[in-house]
């Protein structure tokens, strides 16, 4: 007979943050236009003005907190691009880039392969599988977890573990509404020497054999409800310590507090009409 291990909670003091570099894009050509996920719906109206004012509100969160936000100048056609999330894993300064799979966005990824090669980057990849990056990579700091099901290939996990060289696990998404990794799971803080890495999740998004591989990889995780899920409480961004959140998510904003992390509660209730919130439209420079 096993038993589990008890839950590790850590004070606010416990809880370290590491000042981050990000990517972001204006979503000043952002409407909702055409159909790509449950989320969105070309009928109702969008207030491009309203999600500029809620991307500024969040970029300044992040500097606000001595993260570094680089900017990609959006380019007309492409709404989407804000989800910068989507365009690219960077791992100790390799890049590997996106290619995705609905030909709506298909554009984006060499908009941001090119940003890349002009603000230094050597060890740029683009994929030959399709790979809609850390829409579905999230870096654990030891591990990769690579989310498949509905818009990255499986084969894709073996080619970003070739060319970004860490280890990959492959989890199966089940939810359709929770197409992409990064509205299903969030990395709360990396490993460490002395500490495994923390993540928050909610296990109905993926399979039962997925959901016993996160059970045993992660066994403090933090389980979200599916009302964290349903308002994309999960496409949350983490410092280690200060996690930018949707403000609707209040059981998983309890739950963060009292595993010591601080809150910081955003609106994003215009940028999820295309099923996006803070992570999407944050890419991570790691390196």
């Amino acid at each position: 007979m096993t038993t589990a291990s008890p839950q590790v909670v850590l004070s606010v003091a416990e809880r370290v943050p590491t000042t981050r570099r990000y990517l972001m894009c204006e979503p000043r050509h952002f409407t909702v236009e055409y159909v790509i996920n449950p989320w969105m719906d070309p009928s109702k109206p969008v207030d491009t003005d309203l999600a500029i004012a809620q991307w500024t509100a969040l970029k300044s969160v992040y500097e606000s907190l001595g993260h570094t936000v680089e900017t990609i100048e959006p380019v007309p056609g492409l709404p989407d691009m804000v989800f910068s999330a989507n365009s690219g894993t960077v791992i100790d300064g390799r890049v590997l880039g996106a290619r995705f799979r609905a030909a709506q966005r298909s554009a984006e990824a060499d908009h941001y392969r090119r940003w890349f090669l002009e603000a230094g980057y050597r060890d740029v990849t683009m994929p030959s599988r399709i790979n809609e990056a850390e829409g579905d990579f999230a870096w654990t700091g030891s591990l990769l977890l690579a989310g498949t099901g509905y818009r990255t290939d499986p084969a894709a996990h073996a080619e970003a573990q070739e060319v970004l060289g860490v280890p990959v696990v492959s989890l199966q998404l089940v939810d359709p509404r929770y197409y992409h990794l990064d509205v299903a799971l969030v990395v709360l803080s990396e490993a460490t020497a002395t500490r495994p890495a923390h993540i928050a999740y909610y296990p109905e998004a993926f399979s039962a054999g997925t959901q016993r591989v996160l059970a045993r990889l992660f066994p403090d995780a933090i389980r979200a409800t599916e009302a964290d899920a349903a308002c994309l409480g999960l496409n949350a961004v983490s410092d280690g310590r200060n996690v930018v959140i949707a403000q609707e998510s209040t059981h998983l904003i309890t739950e963060l507090q009292a595993n010591g992390y601080t809150v910081l509660p955003v609106d994003i209730s215009e940028l999820r009409k295309s099923g996006g919130g803070p992570k999407c439209c944050t890419m991570e420079l790691r390196g």
